[in-house]
């Protein structure tokens, strides 16, 4: 497959990421402290789907572990914020069936065989480690986030999520240096400010 559409895949993945943290972001400016909009999370679905693939195309485990832990997350938030069962119809089927799908497609239809995701000549040992690493500290900010949500019975994105997702964003920028990847450095490059400012609208929030 063409390197232009595999790269349009991941741009437009990443474009939606950036479309929720833009809107997270102006919401909380606009409030003055730090807001969890529903739309936050139906973007990030979305947008997961298409990195999920990206991933694939890539032949890239990190991508599409960190994908896969992070995305009963999104459908849970939207269940605490109970916006779920009033979500678009396509939306539902789009998240429920991609999995389906994609399962299917894994067994039944792809050529490529698993162990060139960690054995693959066009990716080193230890920067799959590298880029494994940062999905796993990027991922855990949705964990920490849905305990949190849990206990206080809301959909809510606490300061420990900003910083993992700063850590976790730094790791993966790293990686994606050597890996060449524009996708992920001008994902996590935008995504750092983004994470800084929340975490300063926090300081800011909490002070008064």
């Amino acid at each position: 497959m063409s390197d232009w559409i595999i790269y349009s895949v991941g741009f437009t993945a990443q474009l939606l990421f950036s479309a929720r943290l833009i809107t997270q972001w102006f919401l909380s400016e606009k409030a003055k402290e730090v807001q969890t909009p529903s739309i936050f999370w139906k973007l990030s679905l979305i947008a997961s789907i298409l990195l999920f693939v990206y991933g694939f195309l890539r032949e890239d485990l990190a991508i599409m572990l960190g994908q896969l832990i992070t995305y009963t997350v999104y459908i849970r938030n939207l269940q605490l914020q109970k916006e779920w069962s009033s979500s678009n119809v396509f939306l539902k089927i789009l998240v429920i069936g991609f999995p389906i799908a994609l399962a299917g497609y894994l067994l039944f239809l792809t050529e490529m065989e698993w162990k060139q995701l960690v054995h693959g000549e066009n990716i080193a040992l230890w920067l799959i480690i590298l880029g494994v690493i940062g999905q796993i500290v990027y991922t855990l900010r949705f964990i920490y986030q849905w305990l949190y949500s849990e206990k206080n019975k809301e959909s809510s994105l606490p300061k420990g999520f900003w910083i993992l997702s700063l850590m976790g964003s730094i790791i993966i920028f790293t990686y994606a240096i050597f890996r060449d990847d524009p996708v992920l450095l001008a994902a996590h490059f935008f995504g750092g400010i983004v994470y800084i400012r929340n975490l300063y609208i926090m300081k800011k929030s909490k002070a008064k």
